[in-house]
């Protein structure tokens, strides 16, 4: 356990990878064009995959065909940080190709990423082998365009507090009560 410990059912699935590959070399084509690829899956196994997805279509590199230089798992410089993240991608619905641009906010990019596959799949019906995330990156404050990631900007923000737990005097609290704790203020 770190000084941050997260609950490991609300933490993002996602993680991104680095991954480094080429076509094998041939007699024909002795050094083949390398390729540096940044992909977000949920484990090493699916990134190569996907990897192997994307060359497939870029240069008819297949696995078979081809091998991997370097595999590396990438992690966010500042995790403790709330930042916004814009994220171009792409994906097929039932009909057609869509292009699109969308905004979190988030402590890593990982979880900005968590958001958007969640948010895909509950507003669009979209299957997470369909999107292909072209870019992802940090926006500034005064870049951003959506309202949901704007209406956080600003040091005057205030919550309201829904219910306040009235604490008991120090004298008659026990670590055990035989009656249930009335939450609510009279």
């Amino acid at each position: 356990m770190g000084k941050f410990a997260v609950d490991p059912s609300l933490e993002a699935k996602m993680h991104q990878y680095q991954i480094v590959g080429r076509a094998a070399p041939t007699p024909k084509n002795p050094t083949p064009k390398i390729y540096r690829m940044r992909i977000f899956a949920r484990n090493q196994v699916l990134a190569k995959s996907r990897f192997w997805y994307f060359m497939k279509k870029l240069n008819k590199a297949k696995k078979s065909g081809g091998e991997l230089l370097a595999v590396n798992e990438l992690h966010d410089a500042s995790p403790t940080k709330v930042k916004n993240y814009g994220i171009w991608l792409r994906y097929e619905s039932r009909k057609n190709t869509h292009n699109m641009y969308k905004e979190f906010r988030n402590v890593s990019i990982n979880g900005a990423i968590g958001q958007l596959y969640q948010e895909m799949s509950g507003r669009h019906r979209a299957n997470p082998g369909s999107i292909q995330i072209i870019h992802a990156t940090t926006v500034p404050d005064d870049k951003c365009r959506r309202d949901h990631v704007t209406e956080m900007h600003g040091g005057k923000l205030k919550f309201p507090v829904i219910r306040k737990v009235p604490h008991c005097v120090k004298k008659l609290r026990t670590t055990f009560k035989a009656s249930r704790p009335t939450t609510f203020l009279r």
